[in-house]
């Protein structure tokens, strides 16, 4: 099954994104929180790609991991950062030869001390014409982009990031899956506004449970995401009391999948930061159920 059939034939798709751990300890969590979200059977798990590829070998090693303990369709991130056009044909052509079934097709970041984006010799300036290679030379690979409800910080407008969005998925991009949000209504208004330009693509939003208020401030100036009125009250009255901070977090989360489920979404692609127990609780929460012991 594609990995866009796994969005569009009737049925709910979860998905888990790991990043590659720096040290045993890191990596024995991820394993574990691997095995636990396992239980509500993922229609796929995908790994992330450091800037520059600094963590190519790793990436591979984590989902060489995951099809070695679990039958599970596996994604590798990939970016345009610090690689010509041959060393991302290099890396596709071993990802396959591993197993890997998808690609989360990125342009990237500009390198830390950069204030723009700068293609390498010999490489792409844009993720869709990474899009645009895998869909030609790498037929057999599902293809994921990624959709910005609040915008891409870097946009010239909201227009301009959608347009650009359209640009991937006609490309070849199977599937759209979102940059984290906290507010629903971002997202709705973001989904209607890709039917109306015509994406057709299932859009899947992005969610990460807090259980950290300050690591969640940083992320969230990272990337721009606005934190509701709702959020940064529930969080404030738990105080530094981190037991009260992780439950706000899950009450939060839980009402947030409960309320996009309601809307029709196509599935949920959870930022789990290699740890299990809040995305189990919100999973809990919801109802869904545990297909594996």
């Amino acid at each position: 099954m594609s990995i866009k059939d796994a969005y569009t034939r009737g049925q709910f798709a979860l998905s888990f994104e790991l990043f590659p751990p720096k040290t045993p300890e890191t990596e024995a969590v991820m394993w574990k929180t691997v095995d636990e979200l396992m239980a509500f059977d993922p229609a796929l798990i995908t790994c992330t790609y450091g800037a520059g590829g600094s963590t190519r070998g790793t990436t591979l090693h984590v989902l060489q991991g995951v099809l070695a303990r679990h039958r599970v369709a596996v994604a590798s991130h990939l970016t345009c950062v610090g690689s010509s056009v041959d060393e991302l044909r290099d890396y596709l052509r071993e990802a396959c030869g591993l197993g890997v079934s998808s690609i989360v097709a990125l342009r990237g970041d500009p390198p830390k001390g950069e204030d723009a984006f700068r293609p390498v010799e010999g490489g792409f300036r844009y993720a869709s014409e990474l899009v645009a290679l895998i869909r030609a030379e790498f037929p057999q690979l599902g293809i994921l982009v990624a959709g910005y409800p609040e915008t891409h910080q870097e946009a010239a407008s909201p227009e301009a990031d959608l347009d650009n969005l359209k640009r991937k998925c006609d490309a070849g991009g199977d599937v759209v899956v979102t940059q984290l949000f906290y507010d629903n209504a971002d997202f709705f208004r973001f989904r209607e506004r890709c039917d109306k330009l015509g994406i057709t693509s299932p859009i899947v939003p992005g969610v990460m449970p807090v259980t950290n208020y300050a690591q969640i401030r940083r992320i969230a100036s990272l990337c721009k995401a606005r934190l509701p009125d709702a959020f940064t009250r529930a969080f404030e009255a738990a105080g530094s009391d981190e037991a009260a901070q992780f439950e706000a977090g899950v009450a939060f989360a839980a009402r947030q999948v409960d309320a996009l489920i309601a809307g029709g979404v196509p599935g949920i692609h959870f930022y789990v930061l290699n740890r299990s127990p809040a995305t189990v609780r919100v999973l809990d929460h919801v109802g869904m159920k545990r297909t594996r012991a």
